[in-house]
């Protein structure tokens, strides 16, 4: 079983040399270095080649590291995919993703550029577009070249598309945030839930970081590093999880329960599928607690 945690995934501003810097310190789990959103168009070419200086210099450990591109339709995204493909980062995050076509085609221009087979696509899902597609651009995933292991969502410009207002308890974006998670667990990749704004807020911000976690989200992607800590906590199996998943691993793996697919673990009813949430729940305790410093 291959896991790698994604509780916490900060974004950091591909302009911002100190931030590159300082992002190596972080418990994040994972760096998205964004060359979109968070860099202004004059800014743009510089952005890029201190993003690719800084991951080609190294020095980030076990973080994840990702660059975000500007989209196919700007006058930076070629240039981005290709130089992100020499800089070869885990993953590359393709902004504005509408349809299928979408990842394949920033997959091949990733593999003509000479990307590592490490460096993964991710896809954001920040369009209209993209919910209604949610299905057939997470089924990429089944074609090994789309490189497609992860959806980001990208709540505040799906705001912004369809005019939903961002109230607490996200009701408005409910519906779309399950249809992404539903798509991406059908096919077998991760998904990640979307920024909360306010991060003077430590208490709204765990409150959305539990309701992303109950949704089934595998982490959050995070605007400031004051919120790393929290969303590691939340998305974190919590001790009494863990104890109960070694129970009930434990249970199945007893002789005479060999053949069984039904039990009763302290008067609970467990089934095989139960058995295989525990082992995932274990496995990803111990590679988190392989990463936390002593």
């Amino acid at each position: 079983m291959s896991i790698r945690p994604r509780r916490s995934i900060l974004y950091v501003p591909g302009d911002n040399a100190r931030a590159l810097e300082k992002s190596k310190t972080l418990a994040a789990d994972g760096l998205i270095f964004d060359l979109e959103d968070a860099v202004v168009p004059e800014a743009k070419a510089k952005a890029r080649a201190e993003v690719v200086a800084a991951i080609k210099a190294g020095g980030y450990g076990v973080h994840e590291t990702i660059i975000r591109v500007n989209g196919f339709e700007t006058p930076w995204g070629k240039d981005d995919l290709a130089a992100a493909a020499a800089a070869g980062p885990d993953a590359v995050l393709i902004p504005k993703v509408t349809c299928p076509g979408d990842i394949m085609y920033a997959a091949k221009d990733l593999r003509e550029a000479g990307a590592p087979d490490h460096t993964r696509v991710w896809a954001m899902m920040e369009t209209s577009l993209a919910i209604l597609n949610a299905d057939s651009i997470s089924r990429t995933a089944g074609d090994p070249a789309s490189r497609l292991s992860v959806l980001v969502m990208g709540t505040n410009d799906l705001a912004k598309e369809t005019r939903a207002r961002l109230t607490p308890g996200r009701t408005s974006l409910l519906t779309w945030l399950s249809t992404c998670l539903a798509a991406a667990r059908a096919h077998r990749i991760e998904i990640i839930d979307g920024v909360f704004n306010d991060f003077s807020d430590a208490a709204g911000f765990r409150a959305e970081c539990e309701q992303g976690r109950d949704l089934g989200m595998d982490g959050k992607t995070l605007i400031h590093p004051n919120q790393v800590a929290i969303c590691n906590e939340v998305f974190a199996p919590p001790p009494e999880e863990i104890a109960w998943a070694k129970k009930v691993m434990a249970a199945f793996a007893a002789p005479e329960n060999a053949e069984k697919g039904v039990l009763q673990v302290d008067g609970r009813m467990v089934e095989r599928l139960h058995e295989e949430m525990a082992r995932r729940t274990v496995k990803i305790a111990e590679v988190i607690a392989a990463l936390t410093p002593r």
